[in-house]
């Protein structure tokens, strides 16, 4: 999703460099989306049923898909140079209105501007931010000038769409049956999106620095996982005045349990390996579906997953503050129950994926831990809630332990590896600084 080849660059924007990584101009943008997947996590959470979450899991792929174009641009231009932060700025105000409307993207709450408009048109902007200052950086090679169009056509029938259900109007249909059109509209929009992105293969891609572009994702991972955190200290609604208790307690530090052996099941061996890969696909097509298909596609459900399981950690917490609740809490039920187990699920099972497209082995112990959740569904629904996380915490816990020793010979090459090009980056880093500093 990028440019390259034959560009003449100028001082306005600057290409990026096979070696680069991350500007900290990317990890402000990010911070939008901090914010971001708070709401999709409240807007579900204060209305928790199946539609309400069907409708949070269809904004999360339209605000991954903005993520990911911004991620690509990173990759080819450097974003802190010239008047590319400008870009980068318009784009984070974009894309925080787009964050903002989140509750109103499907259904308008009178008195202030029409929802679903305004959603529709900061995803065009924050769309055709990205994509538009890849045209002007190909505007003088034909060549790529062709390439550039194949990006922007998914773009404008995309927002076309939204803006098509945007503007349905609300009286037309009666409220179920419109909702429905609407989300069917959204769901052919992010069927052109990604289906565009599998249709053209190489076409229109450039995958410049993959240390860039593993550290990225790396990143989003990690602010995925941040929102489970967030939600275990605002889950108890503290700011409503309801008492600290030990079930509170016991569940929070479960919940950093479960999200410690998450970030470790990811980032302690397979984020290293799928870098090292990456760097090591030296063919550029399969350099680029490796990108495409580990990274832009495979970690989407990654973040799902995190997104779900902080979901189910509010209405647990929610539930764990209340005096009224008995001390072990209730059984959860309904979509409580879907999304924390499925949250973890999800995770575990592209974990799986992941490795499997990546390194092209099986990661058995994620693949029967998931396994082991979903039978545990039934007897869960049985539990009171707190015995239930217990189970959940226990099992991932042991999982993420099993699947060390498992990795432990890949482990210590990987690790070996990333230690060397730490070590070596560092020395011509302090060489560099001694010579011209």
């Amino acid at each position: 999703m990028g440019v390259g080849g034959g560009i003449r660059w100028t001082r306005s924007i600057r290409p990026s460099a096979p070696g680069s990584r991350a500007t900290r101009l990317e990890l402000f943008y990010d911070l939008v989306f901090v914010f971001a997947f708070l709401n999709v996590t409240t807007l579900t959470a204060g209305d928790p049923n199946a539609n309400s979450l069907i409708r949070g899991l269809v904004v999360l792929v339209l605000l991954w898909w903005c993520w990911t174009g911004f991620a690509a641009l990173g990759n080819v231009i450097r974003t802190d140079q010239g008047i590319v932060p400008l870009v980068g700025f318009a784009t984070m105000a974009a894309a925080f209105v787009f964050a903002l409307t989140i509750p109103q993207a499907f259904r308008d709450v009178p008195g202030g501007l029409y929802g679903p408009l305004v959603f529709a048109v900061c995803y065009f902007l924050v769309r055709a931010l990205q994509v538009g200052i890849s045209g002007w950086v190909s505007r003088k090679d034909s060549e790529l000038r062709r390439r550039w169009l194949l990006l922007a056509v998914p773009v404008l029938i995309a927002t076309a769409l939204i803006l098509a259900a945007a503007l349905l109007p609300q009286r037309l249909f009666d409220v179920p049956i419109e909702l429905g059109v609407r989300l069917l509209l959204w769901l052919l929009a992010i069927g052109v999106e990604y289906g565009f992105g599998l249709a053209l293969g190489g076409t229109g891609w450039t995958l410049l620095s993959a240390g860039h572009w593993a550290e990225r994702h790396a990143l989003i991972v990690l602010v995925a996982l941040g929102e489970s955190i967030i939600s275990l200290g605002l889950g108890p609604g503290f700011s409503t005045g309801l008492p600290l208790t030990w079930p509170v307690i016991i569940t929070a530090v479960a919940g950093v349990a479960v999200v410690a052996a998450l970030w470790w099941s990811y980032f302690d061996t397979l984020a290293l390996a799928m870098e090292q890969t990456l760097h090591r696909t030296r063919d550029r097509e399969a350099r680029i579906r490796l990108a495409r298909d580990a990274y832009t596609y495979l970690h989407l459900p990654l973040i799902a997953g995190t997104i779900l399981f902080a979901l189910g950690l509010k209405g647990l917490l929610d539930e764990g503050a209340d005096p009224s609740t008995p001390y072990w809490g209730l059984p959860l039920v309904g979509i409580n129950l879907l999304v924390l187990y499925g949250g973890v699920v999800l995770y575990l099972l592209t974990m799986v994926a992941l490795q499997r497209r990546v390194l092209g082995t099986l990661r058995w112990p994620s693949a029967v831990a998931a396994g082991l959740l979903v039978l545990q569904v039934p007897l869960a629904a049985r539990l009171p809630e707190l015995l239930t996380f217990g189970l959940i915490t226990i099992l991932v816990v042991l999982m993420t332990a099993v699947q060390t020793v498992v990795d432990a010979p890949l482990r210590r090459q990987v690790r070996e590896v990333a230690l060397a090009e730490q070590l070596a980056a560092e020395t011509d880093q302090t060489h560099w600084r001694g010579q011209h500093l």
